[in-house]
């Protein structure tokens, strides 16, 4: 099966997940307490108004009618518009989205270089001091809810040494946003060629990043200590070393790739997890980014800036089941052969 065809499978594979989302969002909306009318028509208005608002805004028909009425905007594309802002709920989270990209990727990156070598330093050293290092930042990682790990760094890095600049966004307000390109001030930051706004970012953003990271770092190490134990003991790697092959080779050639496979998953999982996570981190640190945005939606009773929050989420874990699946075949090859 080609790679375009596999694409076209799993997305097709996708669709009654992505309605079933869309039918739950919009059930649990309706079910959350407040009146987004009583939110849109003021403090001030009363009974009459508040009801004119509800038939502006489509309230007073019956739920299938309204159901009816969101897919069908969904269709042509139109995601409602937030009362919250007022702006369109595309408009708001293709703003907002890449704050939260840029906060993800990297706190995965910081897991992924700590983790994996952690990972594997433990797995051909095992009950040693880097096993039993290992095993003590598994259990706080784990152990340590993200929002207490993200106020205590707060506190040391800020408060206390004065090193981290003031948790109050991606950039305070002696720097200027970079051209928009990608929407991450990293990489933006870059092609333009500032340098001073790129130190900037990475100042404010290396804390929640850091947050996110020690949250990732636990399973990931766990993962990869567990799958090279596993590879290293198989048939094929003693084969290996019996036949002479340098411990570098046995080790990152055959073992490594091999376990990777299941690493693969782990970050998959652990991918989603931060993008449940960044919801918390991203109001400790007032970083606006869509988590932010989907807890002021919440609290307002702003339903179409929740469904669309959730949509985007879900859309977002659908590309990542995609992106891990064609991994998979550029590590193993024997996926590409049945495939």
């Amino acid at each position: 099966m080609s790679g375009l065809a596999t694409i076209a499978k799993r997305l097709l594979e996708a669709l009654p997940t992505l309605f079933g989302v869309i039918l739950v969002t919009f059930m649990l909306t309706r079910a959350l307490p407040g009146d987004p009318a009583v939110f849109y028509a003021g403090p001030a208005a009363d009974a009459e108004s508040i009801a004119q608002v509800r038939h502006a805004m489509g309230l007073d028909r019956s739920l299938p009618v309204q159901f009816a009425s969101y897919v069908e905007g969904l269709a042509a594309g139109d995601w409602g518009v937030s009362l919250s802002t007022g702006r369109d709920v595309t408009e708001e989270l293709s703003r907002r989205l890449p704050a939260s990209l840029e906060l993800t990727l990297l706190g995965l990156l910081i897991a992924i270089v700590v983790a994996i070598p952690l990972g594997v330093l433990a797995a051909t050293r095992p009950n040693s001091w880097v096993d039993h290092i290992c095993r003590i930042i598994v259990t706080t990682g784990v152990s340590m809810p993200v929002f207490f790990t993200g106020l205590l760094l707060v506190y040391v890095f800020y408060y206390l040494l004065g090193w981290a600049p003031a948790p109050l966004g991606r950039l305070d307000f002696m720097h200027i946003a970079p051209d928009r390109v990608t929407g991450l001030y990293l990489v933006d930051s870059l092609i333009a060629g500032d340098v001073e706004v790129f130190r900037a970012s990475l100042a404010h953003i290396f804390l929640p990043a850091l947050t996110l990271g020690i949250f990732a770092l636990a399973p990931i190490a766990r993962m990869t200590r567990a799958a090279m134990l596993d590879v290293l003991s198989s048939d094929y790697i003693r084969t290996a070393r019996a036949s002479g092959l340098a411990t570098r080779t046995v080790l990152f050639t055959y073992a490594l790739r091999n376990a990777l496979l299941s690493v693969l998953t782990t970050l998959g999982m652990v991918f989603s997890f931060l993008l449940g996570a960044n919801v918390l981190v991203e109001k400790v640190f007032s970083w606006p980014g869509i988590g932010s945005f989907a807890i002021d939606a919440l609290v307002a009773s702003d339903y179409a800036a929740v469904q669309g929050f959730v949509l985007a989420m879900a859309l977002l874990f659908v590309t990542l089941n995609l992106t891990i699946d064609l991994l998979y075949a550029v590590i193993d090859p024997r996926i590409r052969a049945a495939s």
